[in-house]
């Protein structure tokens, strides 16, 4: 039977009455149960850490002795050669791609945070100590040529639009920073939250902005 405009009006306070009741929050049984749920969470992503996503991630690429991977395994998209150094920590909920013939070489104790993207055009290498926060970009490849014909043909990026991108040891690279092709970061640079890095920058600064630009030394250099 169709509720008429009328009865709906009179059941609809009830209908706000049930979907808003709730259990009385006994801290006595509601706490213990949530100590049980969190714990039995954090044994079941350790062993998905330890027994599954390790190694098969190790088993795509060279190295990674000692690696702590994070919220599961990062995506590997086309044929890049991935080699990783020793004690390095990689979200899963970050991705590693590359056009033929190109590689990622990654050294020790380095970070791979939360949503980044590596896209290799030739080579990315990363040195030792190297710190990448959330939504970070290292963009080796412009994915699409310039030519707007060209673009709508499907056909892929010039070769001149695919360069290296090379963070020597100890640089830093905060939140939603960029890095385009063919840069350059020299050793212990740090490059401020949202930063664009369109050309080299030396090493023992800090830097920041769009395009990125020094903005002063490090007091102490590396």
């Amino acid at each position: 039977m169709l509720l008429t405009p009328a009865l709906k009006q009179k059941l609809r306070p009830w209908y706000h009455r049930v979907r808003g009741f709730q259990v009385p929050p006994l801290a006595l049984l509601y706490r213990p149960l949530d100590w049980i749920l969190t714990l039995t969470g954090m044994v079941c992503r350790e062993m998905g850490r330890i027994m599954l996503w390790t190694p098969i991630f190790r088993s795509k690429i060279r190295g990674g002795e000692g690696i702590f991977l994070y919220s599961g395994q990062p995506q590997i998209l086309g044929p890049v050669a991935v080699e990783l150094g020793r004690g390095c920590r990689v979200s899963g909920v970050s991705t590693l791609c590359g056009r033929p013939g190109s590689s990622l070489k990654v050294g020790d104790n380095v970070d791979i945070g939360w949503q980044n993207t590596i896209a290799c055009g030739t080579r990315v290498v990363l040195g030792d100590n190297v710190r990448l926060a959330p939504r970070v970009l290292l963009a080796g490849y412009a994915g699409h040529p310039l030519e707007a014909d060209a673009r709508a043909a499907g056909e892929a990026e010039r070769p001149d639009q695919a360069r290296a991108i090379v963070l020597e040891r100890d640089v830093w690279l905060g939140t939603g920073v960029m890095v385009m092709a063919g840069v350059t970061i020299g050793r212990g640079t740090v490059v401020a939250a949202g930063s664009v890095v369109t050309r080299d920058l030396p090493e023992g600064v800090l830097a920041g902005g769009n395009p990125a630009r020094v903005i002063r030394p490090l007091e102490e250099t590396v």
